[in-house]
């Protein structure tokens, strides 16, 4: 099939190389703008306009493709037989979504109509699903809404971080759009039960801040499902700490405060939570340092018990 592709983070990579290799041709690819990354502020290139470059495809990329009237004509010059969306993150027109023969497909990261929206993967985890999956839906007008094509259930790893599970989703998700559009033509589109829809809203840095008066389960899930974005965080003597990785200890003998520092040692730093149970902090990324394991920022912050996280 002719293709058009659109996509922009790292998660669209399998998908892109495997239509490939599966002999579809992509004629054009549709790419978010480049980012500005880092303190010099340098346009950074999404890893699908990478992947483009390095293939010799063109790649567009409108700031706002819904206003975009040389974006409709590009894709309508190259009559596609089909248009792939993976984490492309912005919403199609109508006139582009219906233009091709088969329409647009989108390869989704949760079992639909769970987990619409921006984050399935983060929301999964945090939430603290067993089970999540990928989704072969049509396009419509509206947001991860479109009829059903394939489903296939996943089963979440238990301490598996966001990243780990996105990468599988990535990847099994690649397979399976590759073999539903192999059988497109006999495949009969499945409506969603839209009552039983549940949203996985965009993420915000500020999403990453600890609240101590949680439960440590509640944060052992929310430092796996922010990693690597927007991360974790709490605030030592003012100072932000990024927490990488750490784990649940459970109820603790004795009622202390929450944020309160419980115990050092070569394990990490255990801290007071909510509901009297205690988080082990095991890796940290102290404010404009590089990541380290947090026993060895218990010697250079002189930590001590009784100290506090904020």
């Amino acid at each position: 099939m002719k293709v058009v592709f659109f996509g922009s983070p790292a998660s669209a990579l399998p998908t892109f190389k495997k239509l490939l290799a599966a002999g579809h041709r992509i004629k054009l690819v549709i790419a978010q703008p480049d980012k500005p990354r880092g303190r010099g502020k340098k346009l950074v290139l999404s890893p699908v306009k990478s992947l483009a470059q390095e293939l010799n495809l063109p790649c567009f990329q409108p700031p706002k493709i819904r206003k975009d009237p040389l974006a409709f004509q590009k894709i309508k010059n190259i009559r596609p037989d089909l248009i792939v969306v993976v984490a492309y993150g912005q919403i199609i027109p109508d006139s582009i979504i219906y233009l091709p023969q088969y329409n647009s497909v989108n390869l989704h990261f949760s079992l639909l109509p769970k987990y619409r929206g921006a984050s399935p993967v983060q929301w999964a985890l945090l939430n603290g699903e067993e089970r999540t999956g990928i989704t072969i839906f049509q396009l419509n007008e509206k947001m991860d809404e479109g009829d059903i094509l394939s489903q296939e259930e996943v089963k979440i790893f238990p301490r598996e971080r966001a990243f780990e599970l996105e990468d599988r989703l990535a990847e099994m998700g690649a397979e399976l759009l590759v073999r539903t559009i192999s059988q497109i033509d006999k495949i009969v589109p499945l409506k969603q039960n839209h009552a039983q829809a549940t949203y996985a809203p965009k993420l915000k840095k500020e999403d990453g801040r600890i609240d101590w008066t949680k439960d440590a389960l509640f944060i052992d899930r929310q430092v796996r499902a922010f990693n690597p974005w927007p991360s974790t965080f709490a605030f030592f003597y003012e100072k932000r700490i990024k927490i990488h990785e750490g784990k649940d200890k459970g109820k603790l003998p004795c009622l202390s405060s929450p944020g309160k520092i419980l115990a050092v040692s070569k394990e990490g730093i255990e801290i007071c939570c909510g509901g009297t149970t205690s988080y082990l902090i095991q890796k940290i990324q102290p404010e404009n340092k590089k990541e380290m394991h947090a026993y060895a920022f218990s010697h250079g912050a002189a930590i001590k018990i009784g100290d506090t996280f904020t």
